[in-house]
């Protein structure tokens, strides 16, 4: 942010004043300043958003009852507090950019952040700290790379015949121990040692020989594959958030009196809707929905995360039905051939941006609370990335889908769904089948859950 503020700000770092319709290009060198603070944002990011859900669940004792339900909530109010940055960030820091400059704009943040490292460092002597278990991924090709080595072994039928630590605690510093499971024995091999091992004692190669725990870590890790996938489709979804719902406002009516609303405002209401929804949801769904569940956190992780999934389809089929009334009202008033806004005011957009957000509450949240609490212990931050990956490959899926539409939609010289005037195509179509993948997508993640076996720690 320090990078990015000083590139809008000293003048040696900027582009010269436009004059007039013309403005001059930047330089090369003032390029180079600028695209290297984007990419230190990027590496920043990366380094911060897997770690700090995990690290600030990790204060929470799941030995004691209390702190446990607490941790459940830790989740609903971190996303919160996400939200509530988004939002000031959407609209104050915003006007600050368009009217006082992006120096500024730049600089509150960066000032912002500096008092959050600080803040951060200050609770040094009050954190719990987990110990670090080294490289899992490093892990994780030991695993496969032994069981290859070993492919002609017998696994034993009696598990406890395994390689496995003879203590207490687990040779991955930081992590308990894992129970055995049947699912995938072939990675079992890695396990399994030879009588050349047995012989010599020496079980230090880990290249050939694992425990059972980290075994069962690469596991848990593909067992957790196919419910990961599922919400790669929710996060497509949420992408036309911030592209094909903005294209719909834009046709649509954006005045309120004199004032004329950017279509690409409307997202607020997604942030809004989740700053209303995660008090609702810790406070009043949860305590309810205990007294029939049994559950002390209300639903579990799965659950929240499949009622998501079906609120998803609800928000593009909301955004479907508008659509469909506005291309309506675009045939009435003979504005097929116009690309001009219909008379159909922006703010019947809210009912779909608000689903979104409470969609995004059940989903992206059980998601986060999933992947902490089913991971395991070694492996919560590179989990927690996992589930930052899938609103990546959400983006990509959402412009192959739109890519192979678009191809097809366009065949003989038609215009397509989406064609440049809106009033010509169909974008109702494009949310009715996102409507139904996300259903097809639904009854896949319910398949998922129900054989999804969690993990148990020895």
């Amino acid at each position: 942010m320090g990078t990015l503020t000083l590139s809008a700000s000293v003048p040696a770092l900027k582009p010269a004043e436009c004059l007039g319709p013309a403005c001059p290009p930047a330089t090369p060198a003032q390029y180079a300043v600028f695209f290297f603070g984007l990419y230190l944002i990027a590496l920043g990011t990366g380094g911060i958003k897997p770690c700090v859900s995990s690290f600030g669940a990790d204060q929470f004792d799941d030995t004691d009852p209390g702190e446990r339900i607490k941790k459940g909530s830790f989740f609903n109010w971190f996303y919160f507090s996400i939200n509530i940055g988004a939002l000031v960030s959407s609209t104050f820091i915003v006007w600050i950019q368009e009217n006082a400059g992006w120096g500024l704009g730049f600089g509150i943040p960066a000032l912002f952040m500096a008092l959050a490292i600080g803040s951060f460092f200050l609770g040094t002597p009050l954190y719990r700290f987990q110990k670090p278990g080294g490289s899992p991924i490093t892990r994780m090709c030991q695993v496969v790379v032994a069981s290859v080595r070993k492919r002609n072994l017998v696994v034993p039928e009696d598990s406890s015949l395994l390689y496995e630590t003879p203590d207490k605690s687990s040779a991955i510093e930081g992590s308990r121990k894992l129970e055995h499971s049947d699912e995938l024995k072939c990675l079992d091999r890695a396990a399994v040692a030879s009588a050349a091992e047995s012989k010599s004692g020496d079980y230090s190669n880990k290249w050939r020989l694992c425990t059972v725990t980290q075994v069962e870590e690469l596991k848990i890790l593909i067992r957790m594959f196919p419910v990961w996938a599922t919400v790669i489709v929710f996060a497509a979804v949420y992408a036309q958030m911030s592209t094909l719902f903005v294209e719909q406002g834009t046709m649509m009516n954006t005045n309120v009196g004199s004032f004329k609303i950017p279509p690409a405002s409307l997202s607020s209401f997604d942030v809004i809707s989740v700053i209303v929804w995660v008090p609702v949801y810790d406070r009043i769904i949860v305590p309810i929905a205990r007294k029939f569940t049994g559950n002390e956190r209300g639903f579990s992780e799965l659950q929240r995360m499949g009622i998501g999934l079906f609120i998803s389809v609800l928000c593009m089929s909301a955004a479907a039905i508008v659509e469909i009334v506005r291309l309506q009202l675009a045939k009435e008033h003979g504005l097929v051939d116009e690309p001009v806004p219909v008379p159909l005011n922006i703010f019947w957009q809210i009912p779909q941006y608000f689903l979104l957000g409470a969609a995004e509450v059940f989903t992206f949240i059980g998601q986060l609370e999933f992947f902490y609490d089913q991971s395991p212990d070694a492996m919560r931050s590179l989990c927690s990335a996992l589930a930052l990956l899938t609103t990546s490959l959400g983006n990509y899926l959402s412009s192959f889908i739109l890519t192979v539409m678009t191809y097809f939609t366009t065949q003989g010289g038609n215009p397509g769904w989406i064609p440049d005037n809106l009033n010509k195509g169909h974008l109702d179509y494009f949310f009715w089948l996102l409507a139904g993948l996300s259903f097809l997508n639904m009854f896949v993640y319910i398949v998922a859950a129900k054989r999804y076996k969690e993990k148990k720690s020895a």
